[in-house]
């Protein structure tokens, strides 16, 4: 599963969604993980109430299971989990990207709490799943 980290030194988790550049992306799994790519955004950011800002964001990110933020508007993290990704706060923005991607896979291989277990079946259902389960209702 892919995992998205908003960050502006590609170590912490320390940028608000809305006005993050840079989004790294790891894949995941109970093996362990490894860096897929950086996302990068620009534009003015920082414009409060340009809902438009984050279309590519979220579009970016439609793959992902999880985006660990410092911060999210509500409206965004609406719009997240209706694309199925679940949008998760950093404790601080000295919370380490390694540290979270070393306790998921610890927690993968062990019994993911109930949350995260239904945000993986989310994402392992594929599109023609989803189609043969609405012909079949």
């Amino acid at each position: 599963m892919k995992i998205a980290f908003t960050t502006s030194d590609h170590v912490h988790i320390n940028a608000h969604f809305g006005w993050a550049k840079e989004i790294d992306v790891y894949e995941i799994s109970d093996n362990g993980y490894e860096f897929l790519e950086t996302l990068s955004f620009d534009g003015d950011l920082k414009q409060d109430g340009n809902e438009d800002k984050i279309t590519p964001k979220l579009e970016a990110l439609a793959d992902c299971t999880i985006v660990y933020v410092t911060a999210i508007g509500g409206s965004a993290a609406a719009r997240l989990i209706k694309k199925g990704v679940t949008p998760i706060k950093a404790r601080s923005e000295q919370e380490e990207i390694a540290d979270i991607l070393n306790k998921l896979v610890q927690t993968l291989k062990g019994n993911p709490p109930p949350w995260l277990r239904k945000a993986l079946q989310q994402k392992s259902q594929s599109f023609e799943d989803e189609l043969e389960e609405e012909a079949t209702v």
